[in-house]
C-alpha cells in the first residue's frame, strides 16, 4: 500500500467550519523517557521534531458536545505562539498548515484520528464573491 504513516490532508478537510483555540499550547510528555519526576518532551517518530499540543473546538454545529474538542499536535522546534485573540469573540479562531491525520483504534474500540500539523496562524481572509443585486441583471 502506498500510504504509510500519517495521511496528508488539508485544514478544510478536517475543520470545514473552522476551529477555535480553547487551551494552552503545551509540550507533550514522552511517557517512556520521563521517569523519577523528570519531564522529557516527546519527539515525532518520523521527523524528530518536538511535539506540542493545543486543544481546539471544532466549529461544526452538527457535532455532539463531547465531539467538539480535539487535541492538535504541533511539530515545531520551539513552542508555537497562538494567534492574537479577536475582539468580541470568546475563543480565538485558528488555522493550521501541513495537516496530517493518523487513524487508530481508541480504548473504546472506536476509530479515532491523531491530528498533527506544522504551523498555526490566524485565519486567512478569503475574498467574498460579488453578488449581483436582485432585479438589476434580470431581463
Amino acid at each position: 500500500m502506498a500510504l504509510q504513516g500519517p495521511i496528508p490532508v488539508t485544514f478544510a478537510m478536517v475543520f470545514p467550519h473552522g476551529c477555535y483555540i480553547v487551551g494552552e499550547v503545551e509540550p507533550v510528555k514522552d511517557f517512556d523517557a520521563s521517569a523519577n519526576g523528570r519531564f522529557v518532551q516527546a519527539r515525532d517518530k518520523q521527523t524528530a521534531e518536538l511535539v506540542w499540543q493545543v486543544a481546539v473546538m471544532d466549529g461544526d454545529p452538527t457535532l455532539k458536545p463531547a465531539q467538539k474538542t480535539v487535541a492538535v499536535k504541533i511539530l515545531a522546534p520551539v513552542q508555537p505562539v497562538p494567534p492574537s485573540p479577536m475582539p468580541g469573540l470568546p475563543f480565538t479562531p485558528v488555522e493550521f498548515d501541513a495537516v496530517s491525520v493518523t487513524p487508530y483504534v481508541n480504548g473504546n474500540g472506536r476509530l479515532a484520528y491523531s491530528i498533527k500539523v506544522r504551523d498555526m496562524h490566524a485565519p486567512r481572509q478569503t475574498a467574498q464573491p460579488i453578488q449581483a443585486k436582485a432585479g438589476k441583471d434580470a431581463a
